[in-house]
């Protein structure tokens, strides 16, 4: 079995697609194509990529409601997401980032700094997931297979806020600052602001039901079990 990572690229602008497939091919990864949100969502199914290159400004469904349609897909729910787009300002990239992309690219893009930002998302989760388990009371986190449960049911988080969740209950009781939550989760090579972080901890304490999770104000956030 190949140990080759996939990559979907989804543009729908021929030149953009033909470079960034050649760049990430002369790189040793496997790329798909698809020239529309329709076509990506299709090819996603069929290829199940590692990381997922989306356009946002795609004819049909935009690279925004891809990664919202694949994320409430249990499959996808590990998939890295990188958004493109020629919209450079600051409430599309954010609302971009809360959709559960890992990062965010503006248009003309750097061939090189994108391999470099697909390079190093691998990286960095494939170091993550050689952390192992985290349990405490009910709550059970799974590093390597990027799955939670609590009182024995599952639970489904995006990527980020599972990764925010694993931080946080990483070390109970210690406040994790906010710029420490940005660099660690988000990367230092990642620009959002502090509402990227209340989103994705609302998120969190929504989908677990579990005041677990208090903020410190003006300072950062804590985990703590009741």
């Amino acid at each position: 079995m190949s140990n080759v990572k996939k990559i979907l690229i989804a543009d729908d602008e021929p030149d953009i697609l033909e470079i960034i497939q050649f760049n990430l091919q002369s790189e040793g990864y496997e790329v798909i194509t698809a020239k529309n949100g329709d076509e990506a969502i299709e090819a996603a199914r069929i290829h199940q990529p590692s990381l997922i290159i989306l356009d946002i400004m795609m004819p049909g469904k935009n690279g925004i409601e891809v990664c919202n349609i694949l994320r409430l897909q249990p499959a996808f729910k590990e998939t890295l997401i990188i958004f493109l787009s020629a919209l450079s300002d600051e409430s599309t990239e954010v609302r971009g980032l809360e959709t559960g992309a890992d990062d965010y690219l503006t248009k003309p893009i750097s061939p090189k700094i994108l391999v470099s930002k697909v390079n190093s998302l691998f990286r960095r989760v494939a170091s993550k997931g050689s952390m192992g388990m985290i349990k405490i009371g009910d709550l059970v986190i799974d590093r390597e297979k990027y799955m939670i449960t609590y009182q024995g049911n599952d639970i489904i988080l995006a990527r980020k806020e599972f990764e925010l969740l694993a931080l946080l209950a990483s070390k109970p009781s210690k406040v994790f600052l906010r710029n420490e939550i940005l660099n660690q989760v988000w990367g230092t090579e990642v620009i959002v602001g502090d509402r990227t972080i209340d989103v994705h901890i609302r998120k969190i304490r929504q989908k677990l039901n579990l005041d677990c999770i208090t903020t410190v104000k003006g300072v950062g956030y804590k985990f703590e079990m009741q």
